[in-house]
């Protein structure tokens, strides 16, 4: 993958046009074909896309792993998650590709999104023969459906079969990591609220305070929300995005450390090389070499 001088490439979906349905599903090869190398470019989305490989063909790049490419392997692509295909262009498959707004409307959502769209943990498995034959079934109806788009109520039909795809594999997944009761309880919900802060205002220096302050609550509360679901401290989570994105421009871009510094918020890049350090272990200027 070539590093571009100065930006990451971030591609959206129908921003110019919002009263256009904010989802849409493609044929991979097709798709593959028509994006040449700009697909195997690192690149992001302001959208969220799922990648369903029919074929044990290549690789796939996400941030910093590279995947092996077996039968039925499905990706789940964050927004704003760098990724890139490699460069063989005749891959069968399905891309799906939808917007927040599309999705968004409940707290199912929520815990749809944050278990399945992960960007700092494995993004990426292949999929059992009974949930490969429903999703296959979803696909048919959801392809059904974009076939006639004048129907009575098909944008409300895609957004369920969507959902319905998502909640079965996210069925699997949580049977496939033998994990036992339900994820739909208060304090995981507020976790996930302030993750959703974070994504928003992780450039802007906010304290946990003022986390605590947008979510109404007190930051002894929100420490103990945070502590008891994944045995991590507010700040902690603040500083993992911070230095994910570190990373990625990083490794992705050309930017000078000091560009990077400014580009993430903090006024003097003496104070972003140290907070790199010291959750990183190394300097970012050897990061990169190391990466690269």
């Amino acid at each position: 993958m070539k590093k571009d001088l100065a930006n990451i490439e971030q591609y959206h979906l129908h921003k110019a046009r919002p009263e256009k349905l904010q989802f849409e599903i493609y044929d991979l090869n097709s798709y593959r074909k028509k994006s040449g190398d700009n697909a195997a470019m690192p690149h992001s989305h302001s959208y969220y896309q799922i990648i369903w490989f029919l074929d044990s063909k290549g690789t796939h790049y996400v941030d910093f792993k590279t995947y092996i490419i077996k039968k039925n392997t499905i990706l789940f692509i964050a927004k704003d998650q760098i990724h890139a295909f490699d460069n063989r262009l005749d891959i069968n498959g399905w891309l799906i590709h939808f917007n927040e707004s599309f999705f968004m409307y409940t707290e199912v959502d929520i815990f749809l999104k944050y278990n399945i769209f992960k960007p700092q943990e494995n993004p990426c498995y292949a999929m059992e023969t009974e949930t490969i034959e429903s999703g296959k079934v979803y696909m048919d109806l959801i392809l059904n459906e974009l076939s006639n788009r004048t129907q009575f109520g098909f944008e409300e039909s895609v957004r369920f079969l969507l959902k319905c795809f998502l909640i079965n594999l996210e069925r699997v997944h949580q049977k496939r990591d033998n994990e036992t009761g339900s994820k739909n309880d208060s304090y995981t919900l507020q976790l996930y609220q302030f993750k959703e802060l974070i994504e928003a205002n992780y450039k802007n220096s906010i304290s946990v305070g003022m986390y605590a302050d947008l979510m109404n609550i007190s930051s002894k509360t929100l420490n103990t929300i945070t502590k008891t679901v994944v045995n991590k401290s507010p700040s902690q989570l603040i500083a993992e995005r911070t230095i994910l994105e570190a990373k990625r421009l990083l490794k992705f871009t050309s930017l000078q450390i000091n560009e990077i510094a400014y580009k993430l918020g903090f006024e003097e890049p003496s104070y972003f090389i140290k907070y790199f350090k010291r959750h990183v272990k190394i300097i970012p200027s050897a990061f990169r070499n190391e990466i690269n």
